[in-house]
């Protein structure tokens, strides 16, 4: 791990990290996405998904036996206990999987995209936080258009997340995305050659 040039990249809900995770990954850099790990260890037939199942009960499971994500965050966002236990369940297994996975990347520089980066302490997995940011504002307006979630859910989940002024205060980097998507492409171009050119710098000093 300590011989990969590892980027943070984080941001909260609806702030575009796909996106912008997207376009750096279309300049050639390998992306270990933690929602998609997330996924991977709760799959159909899994410990961790059998753990929950007998935890909360059946109805978490959809006709298919895969997880009923929507049933379970109604489950953890009412209960702290809850929301507790999914997170001493799944954190560990989540952090061993990016582990392994970034450890795979190939790329000069690869990404680590992690919503909950900072609220779960993976800040020693990366050498740089880059912030994908944006107003509260457009974040509602772009979950209730995405997802069709309420508005007091949606401020639910933000207050969830570490405030806007925390997350800028750790950044190394910070991209807005409340621009247009031809900013965006610009502005990620531009920070893909300067992490190219930190290490060529590095690569020089050693």
């Amino acid at each position: 791990m300590t011989k990969k040039f590892i980027i943070g990249l984080t941001g909260g809900i609806a702030s575009g990290k796909t996106t912008v995770a997207n376009l750096f990954g279309a300049l050639g850099v390998d992306i270990v996405d933690a929602d998609i790990v997330a996924r991977e260890v709760v799959a159909k037939g899994s410990p961790a998904l059998a753990q929950i199942s007998q935890h909360f009960g059946p109805d978490v499971l959809d006709e298919h036996g895969l997880l009923n994500r929507a049933r379970l965050r109604e489950i953890i966002f009412s209960d702290v206990t809850a929301k507790q236990w999914l997170n001493d369940l799944m954190h560990p297994l989540i952090r061993q999987s990016m582990i392994e996975q970034l450890a795979q990347c190939t790329s000069d520089y690869c990404l680590l995209v992690a919503p909950l980066l900072i609220e779960n302490n993976m800040q020693s997995l990366v050498q740089r936080i880059l912030v994908v940011d944006v107003t509260n504002d457009t974040q509602i307006s772009r979950t209730i258009a995405r997802d069709g979630s309420d508005l007091k859910q949606v401020k639910m989940i933000i207050a969830a997340q570490v405030d806007r002024k925390t997350r800028l205060s750790v950044a190394d980097d910070v991209i807005n995305n409340d621009e247009k998507l031809d900013r965006l492409t610009s502005d990620v171009k531009k920070l893909h050659y300067r992490y190219l050119e930190m290490l060529r710098m590095d690569t020089e000093a050693t």
